[in-house]
């Protein structure tokens, strides 16, 4: 059992094995309920467990790993609202509402348990099994519903109503936070505030090599240690190191190291 369905800008999850993604980039906050099962998002800096009855936040503009994980013989069942950037600044006009500040903390965190978000979703749980049912309207109504329960939480007028443009960012900090998201170059360059070609050059000023072949060798690297240090699989570590691969990478390992990742 596998499938994920949407509806507008509601995501229904129900997952009957383990599954990984990678999910390069979360362009819209989100607010997911764990139903059954847990879910792991790592940030590239950290890794945040949502676990069953939790309601969880993650941030927008940001490279993610996306692990969700079955448990106790039941399939991970989970709801998940993104907050579209377009609606939020409709609300932030019509409320008058602007960020006090500049939030600092973790880009995605579980909220403390609240009685009102807790019902907010069990409203929802409803529509999993028939998600015709919630129409265009309804699904809007309810998401202006979670942001106004959101923002009972002292932190989120700062989070969500931060509409500040992206800017050029430190090209070699972001890279070596986000080396292991495999991704198209073009998309990195994006991320970063750049077009393709000063990606490029910017890239060669600094690291005195192409994208390509960084990017391969820093993931290779990453392998090496958590197989020859972490006592961990090939077949465990290809995917977390940014290979969509397992033939392609023990090739790509064989080819750096001179042996193959099994007999490290």
């Amino acid at each position: 059992m596998q499938q994920d369905r949407t509806r507008n800008n509601i995501l229904f999850s129900c997952l009957g094995q383990e599954k990984k993604d990678f999910q390069p980039f979360v362009e819209d906050h989100a607010v997911s309920f764990i139903i059954d099962g847990s879910m792991i998002i790592n940030d590239g800096k950290e890794a945040t467990e949502y676990n069953e009855k939790k309601v969880g936040f993650i941030s927008k503009n940001q490279l993610v790993k996306t692990q969700k994980i079955p448990k106790n013989n039941k399939p991970f069942l989970s709801i998940s609202i993104m907050l579209p950037k377009e609606l939020l600044f409709q609300y932030s006009k019509e409320n008058n509402i602007k960020p006090k500040g500049v939030f600092i903390g973790k880009p995605n965190f579980i909220f403390p348990y609240d009685l009102y978000l807790k019902t907010f979703f069990d409203s929802m749980i409803p529509y999993f099994e028939n998600p015709q049912a919630l129409t265009n309207k309804l699904a809007q109504l309810k998401t202006l519903e979670l942001i106004e329960l959101l923002l009972r939480d002292d932190r989120m007028q700062n989070i969500l109503f931060n509409f500040q443009e992206d800017f050029k960012l430190d090209l070699e900090a972001y890279m070596n936070k986000n080396y292991m998201h495999n991704i198209p170059l073009e998309q990195f360059a994006q991320l970063t505030g750049r077009s393709i070609s000063t990606f490029k050059r910017d890239f060669q000023n600094i690291y005195k090599t192409t994208p390509n072949k960084w990017l391969i060798k820093k993931r290779l690297e990453l392998a090496h240690y958590l197989i020859s240090k972490k006592d961990q699989k090939p077949s465990e570590v290809y995917f977390d190191v940014g290979f969509v691969n397992l033939s392609h990478f023990s090739r790509s390992f064989k080819s750096e190291f001179g042996k193959s990742p099994s007999e490290i």
